[in-house]
C-alpha cells in the first residue's frame, strides 16, 4: 500500500468512526443536560472537545454532513464577541479556521449518528436526536 492508498484508507476509516460520536464540552452545563437525558450505548463515541481538539479530518467530515462550516459555527462564544466578530463578514474558510483555532467556536453538542448531524442544542433538535436513537 503506497502513501496515497494508505491517506485514502485512513481518511475513510476516520469517517467510519466517527458515526455514533458526540463532540461536545464536559463543562458545559448544557451539554451535560443534554447527555444525561439521552441513553446512549455504551460504545457511543464521547469526544470532549476541549481534551481532544477538533482535527481537520473531522471537522471536513461535520461539513460534509451539515452542509457549509457555518452551520456549525457557534455565534454565542464569548471569543466571538471579544474580537467582534459580528462586525466582520465572514468566509467559509474563515469559519472553517475559527473553528480549528478554538473549540468555543463549535456549537454544541454535534452528534453523528448513522451519517446524519444534530447541530446545537435546540429543543428542536433534541427531539430529533432522541427520536434517531
Amino acid at each position: 500500500m503506497d502513501n496515497k492508498q494508505l491517506d485514502s484508507f485512513l481518511y475513510d476509516y476516520s469517517r467510519i468512526t466517527m458515526n455514533n460520536t458526540v463532540f461536545y464540552l464536559s463543562t458545559c452545563s448544557t451539554c451535560k443536560r443534554i447527555l444525561s437525558e439521552l441513553d446512549l450505548p455504551e460504545d457511543f463515541n464521547r469526544i470532549d472537545i476541549k481534551k481532544d481538539p477538533l482535527t481537520e479530518d473531522q471537522l471536513e467530515y461535520l461539513k460534509e454532513l451539515s452542509g457549509d462550516y457555518e452551520s456549525l459555527f457557534n455565534r454565542r462564544a464569548q471569543l466571538y464577541r471579544q474580537r467582534n466578530l459580528k462586525e466582520k463578514e465572514l468566509s467559509e474558510e474563515d469559519y472553517k479556521e475559527l473553528l480549528l483555532e478554538h473549540y468555543t467556536f463549535l456549537k454544541r453538542p454535534v452528534f453523528v449518528i448513522d451519517k446524519e448531524i444534530y447541530i446545537g442544542n435546540s429543543k428542536k433538535n433534541v427531539a430529533a436526536l432522541k427520536k434517531a436513537l
